[in-house]
């Protein structure tokens, strides 16, 4: 039966840049989408399939407390500097669950600078999606 204890409570995400807590980041996903190819075999109606890439995707969004990654990202607009690429942490740590783990996204580059968004009367967010070309399981704490 299902302990609801050791359910993950994303309360205890965190995302880390160059070392640092990003505290004001509220939600945060990375995936890897698998591409394939169909692979047809005689004697068979069943259709094969071949892995033949990978691709990384994600967002982190959250409070606009600075404008630090509106400068990192937008190196990319100045003709003398290159592509801003980097690397971020994403942990998850529920003291109560089973599934504690560390993921460390490789080559991180960002889709977008954010200038600036904001509505009148509202506090102000902003959502960073990105790519990235590789990831390592840290940490993992697997059920007893």
């Amino acid at each position: 039966m299902l302990d609801a204890t050791r359910v993950i409570n994303g309360t205890y995400g965190y995302v880390y840049h160059n070392g640092q807590w990003l505290t004001n980041i509220k939600t945060a996903e990375a995936n890897v989408e698998i591409t394939k190819e169909e692979i047809k075999r005689s004697g068979t109606r069943w259709t094969a399939h071949k892995v033949t890439g990978l691709s990384g995707t994600g967002t982190i969004s959250g409070y606009k407390v600075t404008s630090e990654f509106v400068e990192l990202i937008g190196q990319v607009a100045d003709d003398s500097k290159g592509t801003f690429i980097t690397e971020l942490i994403l942990k998850l740590e529920d003291p109560e669950s089973y599934g504690a783990y560390r993921v460390r996204l490789k080559g991180v580059m960002f889709d977008k600078i954010p200038l600036v968004h904001f509505e009148v009367g509202s506090l102000v967010e902003e959502e960073l999606p990105f790519n990235f070309t590789g990831y390592e399981l840290l940490d993992v704490i697997h059920a007893e």
